[in-house]
């Protein structure tokens, strides 16, 4: 009897060994993260990325009641977009210059309890670059609480297929930011959305899952957490896609933990890699590198050879 009762404690303290280590092996890990971030912040880029990020915040806050309301398309199209005449040799000389490029619809999608007003400042942007179909998707509020990645991808590609019914367009690009590119990923991976979006960019997109997602326990965010089914069906085996992906990532992110979970490895997929150094996670959509960038994604030809990783050039602030 003392024997067993001998092994039955030497087993509790054993399992309890295991937990203790468990939990400081990812205690240490989150402070490593943690350092890791406060050395970027620490850094002349990280301290502007840090201001920025507290003021696009604080013009978020207003700007949300006006994103709640439908975008709706304007009735001139993307030709009445494209007129150059009024603009000064200066402004001229940044306008797309190829017709086919600017009237591509350009969809952005917004992320996790936002809505189109995150792309106030990027939408105006591209339009003021030629673009004239750039439009921002919004889908319920609720969707933090109860909502379903594959439910709103399915809903996404109904928006696209009217965009391109009202465009007479056959393809799109699609911007996603943050949930929003994780829900485009989904479409154009596994409901044959790439027979219609020919670019997707993804702006700090936890595909590989964020510990972050922990925080709150809802349906949605269980779909977030790094190994979760949604993300193991992503990763499976799969046909050649036909969307190019281009993903940008920022080591500042302090809302995808750890930060390179935003990258993107998948056989099938062709992806082009960037990083940001210091811009935090909200203001990756008004980040002028994150706007370079996706208009070079959405000009480039179709045809065009496309890197696997793109590292950062030396002084990319």
């Amino acid at each position: 009897m003392g024997d067993a009762a001998r092994r039955l404690v030497q087993a509790w303290v054993d399992r309890a060994g295991t937990g203790v280590g468990a939990g400081l092996g990812v205690a240490g890990q989150a402070l490593g993260i943690a350092g890791g971030l406060l050395d970027v912040a620490a850094s002349p880029g990280g301290v502007r990325g840090v201001a920025v990020e507290a003021a696009w915040l604080a013009a978020r806050t207003v700007l949300y009641p006006w994103g709640v309301a439908e975008e709706r398309f304007k009735p001139e199209g993307h030709l009445g977009a494209y007129r150059t005449d009024r603009l000064s040799p200066r402004r001229r000389a940044r306008v797309v210059s190829a017709m086919e490029a600017a009237g591509t619809p350009i969809v952005l999608v917004h992320g996790f309890g936002d809505n189109r007003s995150a792309f106030a400042v990027l939408s105006g942007a591209l339009r003021r670059r030629g673009f004239g179909v750039v439009h921002a998707v919004n889908y319920s509020v609720l969707t933090a609480l109860t909502g379903d990645v594959r439910r709103s991808a399915a809903l996404l590609g109904e928006h696209v297929e009217r965009i391109c019914e009202e465009t007479g367009s056959d393809r799109v690009h699609v911007v996603g930011h943050s949930l929003g590119g994780l829900i485009a990923r989904y479409y154009v991976q596994r409901l044959n959305g790439d027979e219609r979006v020919r670019t997707l960019v993804t702006l700090g997109t936890p595909h590989r899952g964020t510990l972050t997602a922990y925080l709150l326990p809802t349906s949605l965010t269980r779909q977030l957490r790094p190994g979760s089914d949604l993300l193991a069906e992503l990763d499976e085996p799969s046909p050649p896609c036909r969307t190019r992906f281009v993903v940008v990532w920022s080591e500042m992110d302090q809302v995808v933990v750890p930060q390179g979970n935003a990258r993107l490895e998948h056989p099938a997929l062709v992806v082009e890699e960037h990083r940001i150094r210091d811009s935090g996670h909200l203001s990756l959509p008004v980040d002028p590198r994150t706007l370079h960038l996706i208009v070079s994604a959405v000009t480039r030809p179709s045809d065009d050879e496309c890197h696997p990783i793109v590292p950062v050039r030396t002084g990319f602030r």
